[in-house]
């Protein structure tokens, strides 16, 4: 074929005939290119997902659960490298980050399923000495309310992350928790349903957070964060209530600084007494004295010191367990304080 059109192009006297077969020609040959590189990719990836096979069994997850998670492994999802590279490298001020978040629609919406579960969530409150206006809120940040919990085939993204050879080891981990809880039972492969980080449920669990956290919320025996709110609220619970968190305090509070203040002070690792705040001028927004409680606390000014400021307590540290970003904690705290 490559041969006959080359005689063909040289014996052509028009010009213009010459032009449409050289472009002809090019792209023939772009897509035996890309033909082979695809084979050769396909190749390359189930070599891979052999190896995945194996280490699987060696986990402890049956042959039958993987002939039906891995037989759906043809190839890398494409969209899934996309969005794992679209991520911004620069993060927006912490102004318009709980801005952008915190807005009157999700506020009227988190009021609504206040109201809509309030026998669960005053369940789940007591059992788990956690507040449910910060359950409500997380719910809101991670997912809007279960809206955008994700569509994805999970197996799919994680082993596409995974082969990705970006953060392989997280990403690997991930995919043989996921196997081992469809293994057991948890959920079916259909239903297996996440974000294209193969984040799961309304709260975002990774794998390896449900393997650790989740928990049964209403009972029926089966720890469904897909489709029971109970079970993803009480997980989400119990998350918090693992990472220490504190049922006779808040997150933290915005504050405001005297124009003289060390900004040297501030940073998650110099804890003070609210008392030492005090005397070093630090007041609340509405101008008065800070809270007379002993709680230690640590002062961050994330945009600097033209920028807003928080005492911020051992909650915050909590919900940075879950999401290691002041800018996270922040938004949760502002929402749940805000319903």
């Amino acid at each position: 074929m490559l041969i006959k059109t080359l005689v063909d192009f040289f014996s052509l006297k028009n010009y213009k005939n010459r032009f449409l077969l050289l472009t002809a020609l090019f792209l023939l040959l772009s897509q035996s290119a890309l033909a082979h590189h695809t084979k050769e990719s396909q190749e390359k990836f189930a070599v891979w997902v052999d190896q995945l096979r194996t280490d699987a069994l060696a986990a402890g997850i049956s042959p039958k659960t993987l002939d039906e998670a891995l037989a759906t492994l043809k190839a890398p999802e494409p969209s899934v490298i996309k969005s794992y590279k679209k991520q911004p490298e620069r993060k927006s001020t912490l102004q318009a980050y709980v801005s952008n978040r915190v807005t009157p629609l999700r506020l009227d919406e988190g009021r609504v399923m206040l109201r809509r579960y309030a026998t669960e969530l005053e369940r789940i409150e007591q059992q788990y000495k956690v507040q449910k206006r910060f359950l409500v809120a997380l719910w809101g940040i991670e997912s809007s309310y279960g809206r955008a919990a994700g569509q994805r085939p999970v197996i799919q993204s994680l082993a596409t992350l995974a082969y990705n050879k970006r953060r392989t080891h997280y990403f690997r981990k991930e995919l043989i928790e996921a196997l081992k809880i469809l293994d057991a039972g948890h959920v079916t492969l259909a239903e297996m349903k996440g974000s294209w980080a193969g984040a799961m449920g309304p709260f975002q669990f990774m794998p390896t957070s449900y393997t650790h956290y989740a928990v049964d919320g209403d009972g029926d025996g089966r720890i469904d964060i897909w489709g029971s709110v109970p079970d993803a609220l009480a997980s989400a619970a119990n998350y918090l209530k693992q990472a220490r968190w504190q049922y006779d305090q808040t997150w933290g509070r915005p504050v405001l600084l005297p124009e003289s203040f060390d900004t040297s002070l501030s940073g998650l690792k110099k804890r003070q007494p609210l008392s030492r705040w005090q005397e070093l001028g630090v007041r609340r927004t509405n101008g008065e004295p800070l809270p007379q409680r002993n709680l230690k606390s640590a002062l961050i000014i994330p945009d600097g010191k033209a920028g807003p400021a928080y005492l911020v307590y051992a909650n915050f540290k909590a919900l940075r367990r879950w999401n290691k970003s002041n800018s996270f904690a922040v938004t949760v705290g502002t929402l749940a304080d805000s319903y």
